[in-house]
């Protein structure tokens, strides 16, 4: 970053792309606090400059906007770089900026980076937590920090980059785009005994399958009468009768909530941890 630069052309092409981006990320999200135009102003005046209007880089700085590494960076990281500059690269300190103008530097920043476009739900995340782990069952297949099954996607940080329609369509339609590596397997041996879970390893003699308890079976070809080779997620497929709206809500604003707190927490997270759904 550096400080404002002197220039009236400068300035006229730094705040007219400004201008596009900012009425860009209103559409998205809708109306915008305070601290967006506030945040907006200043990275105009303090950061366009180097890292372009967009933050996706200039000629004297690099991409802060879709570069990964920086997406990852906890929010107060984010701050400290803002608020104490990069020793050897160019980059000066910001601390006379103020701590609220910091925090909403690096709350614009998150704009530009796409985290703006989730939409609060009316959902109570306690309420969800407690149906995660309750009544909806989730915990049986998902694990949640620490807690829960070990056979569906870890969902830990699965919020962290999805948006609120994507979760909601995988609660209620857990089969739709469904990858055949998600895709339910029930074999039945000889003896007649009947199990079902996710396909781990097949070849031309042999496969295993993970259970429901997270364990692993393993059956040669031999062994078995039939494999059904199924065309739906282990996920319950009646969430739409089961949960009511605002339950599927709670559930929801449960993951977007655990998701944003992981990945403030931990930066060096790769931050999707589920593909699509189980």
């Amino acid at each position: 970053m550096v400080a404002w630069r002197q220039g009236i052309s400068i300035q006229v092409v730094v705040l007219g792309l400004l201008s596009v981006v900012a009425l860009q990320a209103q559409q998205t999200v809708g109306p915008q606090p305070k601290t967006f135009s506030q945040g907006a102003e200043l990275f105009a005046s303090n950061c366009a400059g180097c890292h372009g209007a967009d933050g996706r880089g200039g000629e004297h700085a690099p991409n802060i906007a879709t570069a990964s590494e920086v997406q990852h960076l906890a929010d107060p990281d984010l701050i400290g770089i803002v608020k104490n500059g990069i020793s050897g690269a160019g980059m000066p300190a910001f601390a006379p900026l103020g701590q609220q103008n910091l925090d909403a530097v690096v709350s614009y920043l998150r704009i530009l980076q796409g985290r703006g476009n989730i939409v609060k739900l009316p959902g109570d995340p306690n309420r969800g937590e407690a149906l995660f782990f309750g009544k909806a069952r989730c915990s049986d297949c998902h694990m949640v920090n620490g807690k829960g099954g070990f056979i569906g996607s870890e969902l830990s940080f699965y919020a962290a980059d999805a948006a609120t329609d994507q979760i909601r369509a995988m609660i209620l339609d857990p089969d739709k785009n469904l990858p055949a590596e998600k895709k339910a397997i029930t074999v039945v041996t000889l003896t007649g005994q009947k199990i079902t879970g996710m396909l781990k390893v097949k070849d031309n003699f042999s496969l295993s399958i993970q259970t429901m308890d997270g364990g692993f079976r393993f059956f040669q070809n031999s062994e078995l009468a039939q494999v059904d080779f199924g065309s739906h997620s282990l996920m319950p497929a009646d969430y739409r009768s089961t949960l009511n709206s605002n339950e599927v809500d709670d559930l929801v604003s449960y993951l977007l909530r655990t998701g944003d707190e992981n990945s403030r927490h931990s930066p060096t997270h790769s931050s999707k941890s589920a593909d699509d759904d189980d």
